[in-house]
């Protein structure tokens, strides 16, 4: 079995953005963070707060990752839902100027 960071980083990233288990990967990176049992031990200067600060980069990263996400597809689905106003009359030429790019989330 071969041992990388970036299969770490891979498994910690899929194990987060699973809902099922998602909670109990925060909760676990916190207690670890909080815990004086690292695989590290923190009474060495430097060397003992580098997989702490890397476990709490990872977390903030992929929990800042999975608002982004979720905040961007409730954007979507904002965008895509609105409907234009009936009383809204208008001539043809106003109403062709006023078209909602939904990848831009603008309005021309």
């Amino acid at each position: 079995m071969k041992f990388s960071i970036d299969s770490v980083y891979n498994w910690y990233r899929n194990l987060i953005r699973n809902p099922k288990y998602r909670w109990w990967v925060i909760l676990g990176t916190i207690v670890y963070f909080i815990s004086p049992i690292d695989i590290v031990p923190d009474i060495f200067p430097i060397v003992g707060e580098i997989d702490d600060v890397l476990l709490m980069t990872l977390l903030v990263t992929e929990v800042s990752g999975l608002v982004i996400d979720g905040w961007k597809a409730r954007k979507g689905v904002e965008t895509t839902n609105t409907t234009t106003n009936p009383a809204d009359t208008s001539d043809d030429a106003d109403s062709a100027a006023k078209t909602v790019d939904v990848d831009a989330v603008s309005v021309k």
